[in-house]
Formats: structure tokens, sequence, C-alpha cells
């Protein structure tokens, strides 16, 4: 297994600011030929395959969880929060579909979202985000010869922030995947649900999708992500949720990548769950490529 490593740090290079927060003893992502990493990615590429979702725990070193907890509490008050009623397909309610249809069962959904134009560049999330060396693992992870940062200036990096008695109900991503980083963790809830590969490109699965809604456990995992864990999630394919916080608060960093360049969401979706849009939302609006799944 190789990295495609042009353009990207090797291990001799200076080590820059946020790699400096990594833990590069069980994650050296400066160095793309160490064993170790070669390992990482290898563990990571048959997790991925079969549930759709891994986590690298201690992806950041202990002693910079403090820090990185900071910027995202300094940034909370900016936070846009939504609470609406959405079907796992990020739309309201379908009334041409029989009652117990997904397409018209809706669930109300709050959190708090921080996005990429209001979080200073010298954060080190941002620092991170823009990381060669991080999107080089992502992309090996996939099994993709590259990925790209979204073009899109408020979604490519989002702070959400859920408090007590917020909760993200069932639902599917907009993108084919998601890369997040746990920064506070609720001290009682908020705990990630997710079925692995619920539908696909051509197979909405809609009567898996109603069990799991109905309360059925067949398909479901848990993952209870701690503070410094980097996650890689198939979330357009996986129905997923997070659990009501019963006690304190939970940030999670998500970073928006995609495996074509240019991705910038759409003006309903961004309007719906931001609140506002900018100039490139509607100059992006008539350009756009669907997988031909719902959300």
């Amino acid at each position: 297994m190789e990295l495609n490593i042009k353009n990207r740090p090797m291990a001799s290079a200076p080590l820059s600011a946020c790699l400096s927060l990594i833990d590069l003893e069980r994650y050296p992502i400066h160095n793309p030929s160490s064993p170790v990493l070669l390992e990482v990615i290898a563990k990571a590429r048959i997790e991925l395959a079969d549930s759709g979702c891994v986590r690298l725990p201690g992806f950041i070193l202990p002693e910079a969880h403090s820090a990185l907890a900071a910027e995202t509490t300094a940034l909370a008050p900016l936070a846009l929060f939504s609470s609406d009623e959405y079907t796992p397909y990020g739309t309201g309610p379908d009334d041409s579909f029989s009652e117990q249809h997904p397409m018209r069962r809706a669930h109300r959904t709050t959190s708090g979202h921080v996005t990429r134009d209001l979080i200073p560049a010298q954060t080190s999330i941002q620092q991170i985000y823009a990381n060669r060396a991080l999107k080089a693992l992502i992309a090996a992870c996939l099994e993709a010869g590259d990925i790209h940062p979204f073009a899109d200036p408020m979604r490519g990096l989002i702070i959400n922030t859920m408090d007590v008695d917020n909760v993200l109900e069932w639902h599917y991503d907009a993108n084919e995947f998601v890369v997040s980083l746990m920064t506070r963790c609720a001290d009682q809830g908020g705990t990630l649900e997710y079925c692995p590969n619920l539908r696909a490109p051509g197979n909405e699965n809609f009567d898996a999708v109603r069990s799991v809604l109905d309360g059925e456990k067949d398909h479901v995992h848990s993952l209870d992500l701690q503070v410094g864990d980097l996650q890689i999630f198939k979330g357009r394919y996986s129905l997923h949720r997070v659990n009501r916080i019963e006690n304190g608060t939970r940030h999670t960093v998500i970073f928006g990548y995609a495996r074509q360049p240019g991705f910038i969401g759409s003006v309903a979706s961004t309007m719906k769950v931001y609140g506002r849009v900018m100039p490139e939302h509607i100059a992006a609006e008539n350009d756009r490529n669907s997988d031909g799944l719902a959300g």
C-alpha cells in the first residue's frame, strides 16, 4: 500500500504547528511511508468497507485537548441553533406517501452550527482542516486518489454544538462521507448511533429505514466518541443520529471533503440549516450532480 506523496509533507520536513497537536507515534501522518501509518490505513479500509465508519482514537494528544476545547467553546456563542422537524432525508414530510413511510415521518432535530466563515484562519481547527498530510491520510483510508476541501465557504468547516435536550434525529448526510473531530463530550448522552450501509444508489431500502424509525435495533450500531478522536463516516449511506444530550455540552468539528473539487451545498439546504447563504451558493445552484438518492 502506498500513499500519493506528491506535494505532501515528508518525514524530514519541519512539523507544522497543527501537526504538533497530533499523536504522531500512533498516527505518523508526516511520514507517508511509515509502517505504523500503513497499518492504520489498512485497518481503516477494512472497517470502512465493513461498517462505513472508522474511529481513530486518541488522534489528538491529551495535552492538546484543553486548547481545542477552548477554541470551540469560545466560538460556540456564534452558533445558529436550528430546531425543526425533518424526515431522514432532510425534508419536511411528504403527504403523498403513506403515513408510516419514511418520506413522511419527521422528527425534531436541534443543534447549533458555527460555519467556516466565522472561524478565524489562525485557529488550530482551521489549520488541521487545511493540512495536506491529514487530507492524504483520509484519502488513503477511503481508497481515493485524492480528496478536496469543500469549496463551500460555510460548510467546509463546521463546529457542531449540542446542549442539554438537543438531539440529532435519524438522518442521512448530503455528502458521501464526513470527517469529524470531537473536542467536547457531553457528561451524559450524545452517543452516535448508526446503521451501516443501510442504503445504496438505486436502493433506498425504505422498509429497513422504517424498521429503524419504529425502534428496531437489528441494524443499529453505537459509537461513544471521546475527546481527541477522529472519525471518518460514510453518512450518505448509513442512517444515523446523535442521542439527546442529558447533561453537559457536546462539540464536534466537522471537516468537509469530497472526492471531486468544487462541492457547494444547495441554497435550500444551506438556508434551512444555517439561516443564510452566500454568493457562492447562488452561483453554484444550476450546476449540480446527483447520485439519485433522496436528501
